[in-house]
């Protein structure tokens, strides 16, 4: 299984959250691939700088290459919300998923309709790398929960 976590972000090493975001990409192998993939361009920061609209126009674009392979789950806090469980049948009989997580404008609702699924953790207001995180042990969670390993209890 391969799961692509596709973020608008400047790529970078955080210092508090890389180190964490690396554990859980390492102790979910035994069940999947897990990759995180960040794009920010000058297209984007130029967009930005024009109107909401534009940014999210430029996030759509960035994207749109990942949504031809796999199930797309983008994360939209005015979507529904799902619990551990609900996530983990997110990943069930998947070869490939993609979750995307858009940037400081969300996303498009041209977009969110090309996706098999919009879900969201809540609504409060997460940063991009904190967001990515809780992703990334929700992922290993769902995983533990469909292969029966004790972590999720």
């Amino acid at each position: 299984m391969k799961i692509n976590v596709i973020i608008i972000d400047k790529k970078g090493k955080d210092q508090l959250y890389t180190p964490l975001i690396e554990h859980y990409k390492k102790i979910a192998k035994p069940f999947a691939k897990v990759e995180v993939i960040e794009l920010f361009d000058k297209e984007i920061a130029k967009a930005h700088d024009i109107s909401p609209e534009a940014a999210k126009k430029s996030y759509t674009k960035a994207f749109e290459k990942y949504l031809s392979n796999g199930i797309n789950i983008a994360l939209d806090p005015s979507s529904k919300e799902v619990d551990s469980f609900d996530f983990a049948n997110l990943l069930k009989d998947s070869t490939t998923v993609n979750f995307y997580i858009g940037g400081a404008y969300g996303f498009e609702k041209d977009f969110l309709t090309k996706c098999n699924k919009a879900v969201s953790f809540g609504k409060i207001t997460l940063s991009h790398k904190l967001v990515k995180l809780v992703l990334l042990e929700q992922i290993f969670r769902g995983l533990s929960i469909n292969n029966n390993h004790p972590y999720h209890k």
